[in-house]
């Protein structure tokens, strides 16, 4: 098959978008508004940089608003077109149905290669995007709530909601415009790891259940599995990081834009991490074989391959010779649709995009949810909560004393179970409980439908069944 064949990103999300419906019985009128992009905002503004005008093209699309607000990130990249945005938007909304986080789809991009520009550049650009935005409502509380993506972080997020906040003096909630944010300016615990903290939970809830592990042709539990990350951003850096330092996995494979890193005995990811902030990228780094085909490095053997980076590095050229028994789609769209079917056939599990990187909309809804309270999680109940397991310690102290010291509590117990969940246990907490439902949500479909054999289609047909509800629901 040639590449010629490749479907485009937003034909894959159209042709996995058809596979499920098949499977539905929906009324074609309502089955067109699910699939179709409400409105797409193209944008053409000016900067005045280094004494020129230049001119940027940006894009907002909506996908669907059976709820309000939309959701969904800005990412800064060259490759940003009109198609991608709304591919993108689309996942959003499924992404954020299964999740159950109560917002449509939407998505933003700006034609842009951010390293080209320092701070205050960039700083110009993205105020200005987000006039643009603002002013038409595509940036609002209540109506449309950008977030990071690739080539945007906390600063990003930063100037936005300032820049919100200037034009919308009186709105009280005008924090709640963006999330994604520093923490000092009205973000959350957690926010910079949600995503790949969410890929380390949807493993762990895939390894609990006998008969998906069986599934994929693995056993025992991720203690000891060899995993393979292509790109080490804030995702796949975090990913790595929690499988190694919390449930043992070996990292033997790191794939970056200048090559890939290998080694069967693992590699350090924060030593690599540190040399790629140092060095622009993996070459050169001493502890490791250099590959310059980095691409080659996602056929070799491993138990779990983890795409972290872009979309379509799993296409008809290369799936046939992918080994990996397990996928998980930490990056948007990284398996094409061609791709997708090889590898189904040849008995590999996906854990899909829509669900495996929703760990950091998860936790936007959550930053969202503390903007317009005003109070940070844990603030009310911490302390009350440390009160009462201090009464639970000292009657099991007395008791010890009464028996004569026989038995002493544990240093490490009491110093845990006096510890009242912060913000960040709190958040990691709803993460955890939001990935195991809705992994459950699938797995439920996966195998208890004979017509449905494989997770990817188990998601969509449980999100359009939630997005359907919706319409209904609003009498349409």
């Amino acid at each position: 098959m040639t590449r010629q064949q490749e479907p485009s990103f937003r034909e894959s999300v159209d042709l996995m978008f058809n596979r499920a419906v098949a499977l539905m019985d929906l009324p074609p009128g309502l089955e067109e508004k699910i699939r179709v992009c409400n409105a797409t905002y193209t944008v053409r503004f000016g900067v005045r940089l280094r004494g020129e005008m230049r001119t940027f093209t940006g894009y907002r699309s909506v996908h669907s608003e059976h709820m309000e607000p939309v959701k969904g990130g800005i990412r800064y990249a060259l490759g940003v077109n009109q198609d991608e945005v709304e591919a993108l938007a689309a996942l959003m909304t499924y992404k954020c149905a299964l999740v159950e986080a109560p917002f449509g789809g939407s998505k933003g991009g700006l034609c842009i290669d951010p390293r080209e520009y320092d701070e205050h550049e960039l700083e110009q650009i993205t105020r200005r995007f987000a006039y643009e935005l603002a002013k038409r409502d595509l940036i609002n509380p209540s109506q449309n709530v950008p977030a990071p993506d690739m080539g945007t972080g906390e600063r990003e997020m930063a100037w936005i909601a300032d820049q919100y906040q200037r034009m919308n003096t009186t709105d009280i909630n005008g924090r709640a415009c963006v999330t994604g944010k520093p923490l000092n300016a009205g973000g959350i615990a957690g926010r910079v790891e949600a995503t790949g903290r969410g890929v380390q939970y949807a493993l762990q809830e895939f390894f609990r259940h006998p008969e998906d592990i069986a599934a994929a042709g693995l056993t025992g539990s991720l203690d000891g599995k060899r995993v393979i990350v292509q790109g080490l951003g804030n995702v796949g850096y975090h990913a790595a990081k929690f499988l190694c330092e919390e449930d043992g996995s070996i990292v033997t494979g790191i794939i970056e834009r200048d090559g890939a890193l290998v080694n069967e005995q693992g590699l350090d990811v924060d030593e690599i991490r540190n040399w790629i902030m140092s060095h622009g990228g993996v070459k050169g780094f001493p502890n490791a074989e250099y590959v310059e085909n980095g691409a080659l490095v996602l056929e070799q053997d491993c138990d779990i391959l983890i795409p972290a980076a872009l979309e379509g590095v799993i296409n008809l050229n290369n799936a046939d010779k992918i080994k990996a028994p397990l996928i998980i789609e930490a990056a948007n769209g990284p398996v094409t649709a061609g791709a997708d079917q090889i590898l189904r056939e040849k008995g590999c599990v996906i854990i899909p995009d829509m669900y495996a990187n929703a760990g950091g909309v998860t936790v936007s809804y959550f930053e969202w949810v503390k903007n317009l309270s005003h109070i940070r999680f844990g603030r009310m109940q911490r302390r009350q909560e440390e009160s009462r397991h201090q009464l639970v310690v000292d009657e099991l102290e007395k008791l010890s004393a009464a028996m004569g010291n026989s038995w002493t509590l544990d240093g490490s117990f009491k110093e845990k179970y006096l510890r009242g969940a912060g913000e960040l246990e709190l958040v990691r907490s709803g993460l955890d409980d939001t990935m195991r439902i809705a992994y459950q949500s699938m797995r439920e479909v996966w195998h208890g439908r004979d017509d449905v054999s494989d997770l990817r289609t188990a998601a969509y047909l449980v999100s359009i069944d939630k997005v359907a509800s919706s319409y209904r629901a609003k009498g349409l």
